[in-house]
This record gives C-alpha cells, structure tokens and sequence, in this order.
C-alpha cells in the first residue's frame, strides 16, 4: 500500500478523519492502487459463478466504487449496467474506466453510472441482477435490513442478489486479531472524532445477514465458491450468497 503509486501514511490519514463519502472521494485516484480493491480471482470466481445462474438483461452494481463489479456485470449481461455510489470520486474513476455506451452490435452492454446513497436507491423494479463486493462494511447492522430491502425493491420478479462471503478467520489466528483490532481502532475514532467513517470488518455475519435477507423477501442460498479453496475443515473458504425476489 505505502508503495510510490498508492496512497501514502499521510493521506490515509487524512481519509481516515474524514466522513465515509469524503474519504473515499480522496481516496479515489489511487484506490485501485489499495489492497482494498477486489482481488482478480475474486472478481473471475463470481463471474464463473453467475454465468448458469442468468441470462441477465439488466444489472446493477450496488456500491459500484470503481468499477470493479461493473466488469463482472459486463461479461454476464445483454443489454445494460448500471453502476450506484454516493462517492463522487470514486464514480469518477469508474466513469473513466467505462465510459457511457449506448449498447449494440458489438459494444456490450450499455454503462450508466448515477450517484445515490444505497439506503435510498432510485430505481423501480428493472433489474435481472444486483451485485456488491466489499462494501458492507461500511453499513451498521441496524442499516443493513434497509439496505437489503432497497436492493429488493429494484430487483424484477425473479431477479438475484448476489455477493460473495468469505470465511470469518479462525479465532486466534493472526487474521482474527487483525480484524479485531482494525475494528477496535475504527470504534474508538468514532467515538471520538467527528464526521464518523464507518467500515467495520467483523459486524457482517452469515447467520444475521441471512436473517436480514429473508426478512426483507428474499429467498437465498449459498453457492460455494471452490476456486477460492477450502479450509481445513473442507468447508469453502467463500460463498456466493444467491438472495432471489420470488
């Protein structure tokens, strides 16, 4: 991350004491740069994945940040992407990446990008498919059933929402504790400080994140994602959560 092209310990800084919108407007020229990007085998391992659960026509990337699902959405829809931030910067790095495309012969899927605050999505019931990565984090429990039912609300009779879920790390683990301790730090700051900037690792839990999904209409199941490899005990180190409006 400290490397001559990321971001340096300053701006981190910087970002860090800002709010959750304005820090990632700073830090968006430089996040693709950031281990907090989506790793490619990730991304290639949810492509794979929706492929048999489609055809899509429509998608929508909730939280699209810089674009990274709206490559993934690109591959799998037919007729048009739809990328959602409340982050100006961070739409702007992904404006640049996929430029607006009326779709046709030849070009793909069109690309639209509108800014909006997840919690309040301005969309009817379009979509075939709505897709996140790695952006719960920034949603407090209490945010998420809301969140769910927007997602819900833009979805067509039959559309999916799909995300993939990691493993929580063994307890003890050097994974663990650096986890804890990032979201130990985070709680303090923002019971200090003021704007908040909310990201938290370890308040995304399957068991409460299925409650949520269901109580919002879904109906989901979980898909292992076995390219990613297993853990000791044989179960999947991730899961695509398949969450469908029937």
């Amino acid at each position: 991350m400290f490397t001559k092209q990321g971001p340096t310990v300053r701006e981190l800084a910087v970002q860090a004491l800002s709010s959750t919108e304005r820090g990632y407007d700073l830090l968006a020229p430089k996040f693709d740069l950031t281990p907090y990007r989506t790793p490619d085998r990730v991304l290639d391992a949810v492509t794979r994945a929706l492929g048999p659960l489609g055809p899509f026509d429509a998608g929508l990337d909730v939280c699209c940040g810089t674009g990274a699902g709206i490559g993934v959405l690109r591959r799998v829809c037919r007729e048009r992407v739809t990328g959602v931030d409340f982050s100006a910067g961070m739409l702007a790095e992904a404006r640049a990446a996929y430029p607006a495309r009326a779709g046709g012969p030849g070009d793909g899927p069109a690309v639209h990008l509108v800014r909006a605050d997840a919690r309040a999505l301005p969309f009817a019931p379009v979509f075939d498919v709505a897709l996140s990565l790695g952006a719960f984090g920034h949603f407090l429990p209490e945010e998420r059933h809301a969140l769910f039912a927007e997602v819900y609300g833009s979805l067509r009779s039959g559309g999916q929402f799909v995300f993939p879920l990691g493993a929580p790390p063994p307890v003890g683990s050097r994974a663990y504790w650096s986890l804890f301790g990032f979201d130990a730090v985070m709680r303090a700051r923002n019971a200090l400080w003021s704007p908040k900037f909310i990201m938290y690792y370890r308040t995304f839990r399957l068991g409460e994140v299925l409650e949520d999904l269901t109580r919002a209409g879904f109906a989901v199941r979980l898909l292992p994602l076995t390219e990613l490899g297993e853990r000791p005990d044989g179960s999947p180190r991730a899961r695509l959560v398949v969450a469908a409006r029937e």
